[in-house]
């Protein structure tokens, strides 16, 4: 295995579209990088010019000590998973396993050993002599896995393997290809639009955004700590609560005011955040996960609100409810919004003019109010997040 390094990587179509900008990446041997973003964001561009599949405009790209920048595909010695599969219907799952080893002129003793061993690896033992038509799609998503891995090759990249799968074959794919990665050690770019596969698969996680990297670091720290609004609104499910916030300095200290409600902040939040202080009379945006909102909760502060739906999950209730707030409406908010429901960027702007937010809680238990009945909800001040209204940059 080897690792690749995208330094400064750029990739502008003949008409003037700038699909990728300066792209600055390193992924280590034996690591599984995930590509996240939006539709359009140039995670797929990026990984395709991995494969040769796209040329470059400007930058470098090193598979190990090799710049491959002008090398053919079949030269860089990577192997691709598509979203389709790409299986030869007419041969049986051993051949097209073994196919591109056959193409390679591997001796048939040599081809035959590693396809027994990569079939053991995958659990597909007993399905060798089928037929793609006589397989599940998970189990033509492992035939696809195998055929590439058994080359051994220097890095596997995947474009979105998952999506024509169901959700309950996604999720037990996911834990597969995971396990199966770690086994093997091999390097891995895996390019998906779902959060929830980057966050549950990657060593680290790359964010991409209109072609230019936001943030890349491991799942938990993008959680606790992302660097912008467009990353803290893009990952969790269910998605950050998104408010704007005036911050205020009185006797007791500093709050926030968020339209009706006003939540004070402990001394030690305004301590670890340096830059909070700064923002005293002024609007920012304020960040609440749906995790960190309870029903109850003495000594914590409370928002109120009019209940619009009550889900129960049976461990859990999710709480779709509105303040009387200000939602925020920045482009990097709506850019979310809008990927991932066509309408929800105009429910968003109309929520903005009549300054009801949409606010969602993920409560432990029952919810026993009704829609159109007051809610209240408890908040760990200790647990919002703060962003920029202009810049978008965490504060």
């Amino acid at each position: 295995m080897a690792s690749v390094t995208f330094s400064g990587v750029s990739k502008v179509y003949p008409n003037g579209t700038p699909a990728v900008a300066a792209l600055d990446l390193d992924i280590g041997d034996g690591e599984f990088l995930v590509l996240v973003g939006p539709s359009g964001c140039g995670k797929t561009t990026a990984l395709r010019m991995v494969a040769g599949l796209e040329t470059i405009s400007s930058g470098e790209i090193r598979i190990g000590d090799r710049i491959v920048n002008d090398l053919e595909p079949q030269d860089r010695d990577v192997a691709m998973v598509f979203q389709n599969y790409a299986l030869y219907p007419h041969m049986s799952v051993r051949d097209n396993i073994a196919f591109g080893l056959k193409m390679r002129k591997v001796a048939r003793g040599d081809r035959d050993t590693r396809v027994v061993e990569i079939s053991r690896v995958l659990g597909l033992e007993p399905l060798l002599d089928r037929k793609p038509r006589q397989l599940s799609g998970g189990q033509r998503q492992r035939v696809a896995m195998g055929r590439a891995i058994v080359r051994n090759p220097s890095a596997f990249l995947m474009d979105e393997p998952l999506s024509n799968l169901d959700a309950r074959l996604r999720v037990q794919m996911r834990a597969e290809i995971a396990r199966i990665q770690h086994e093997v050690e091999a390097t891995t770019i895996y390019v998906t639009h779902d959060q929830i596969e980057a966050m549950t698969m990657g060593d680290r996680v790359a964010v991409l955004r209109k072609g230019e990297l936001q943030q890349v670091d491991k799942p938990q720290v993008l959680f606790d700590r992302p660097t912008n609004l467009f990353v803290a609104s893009f990952i969790g499910s269910p998605e950050m609560n998104m408010l704007e916030g005036t911050l205020v300095k009185d006797d007791d200290g500093i709050a926030v005011v968020l339209g009706a409600s006003r939540l004070p902040l402990p001394r030690d939040v305004a301590g670890a955040r340096r830059g909070l202080v700064a923002y005293t009379g002024r609007r920012l945006a304020v960040g609440i996960r749906p995790e960190f909102v309870f029903a109850e909760g003495a000594g914590l502060p409370r928002l109120r609100g009019r209940l619009l739906l009550a889900e129960p999950l049976g461990a859990e209730t999710l709480v779709h409810a509105e303040l009387d707030a200000q939602p925020v409406v920045s482009d990097q908010v709506l850019e979310v919004a809008q990927d991932a429901d066509a309408s929800a960027a105009a429910v968003l702007e109309e929520a903005a003019a009549s300054r009801r937010a949409p606010f969602l809680a993920r409560l432990t238990g029952t919810v026993e109010a009704r829609p159109g009945d007051e809610v209240e909800v408890a908040v760990d001040p200790h647990r919002l997040y703060f962003f920029d209204l202009d810049t978008g940059e965490a504060v």
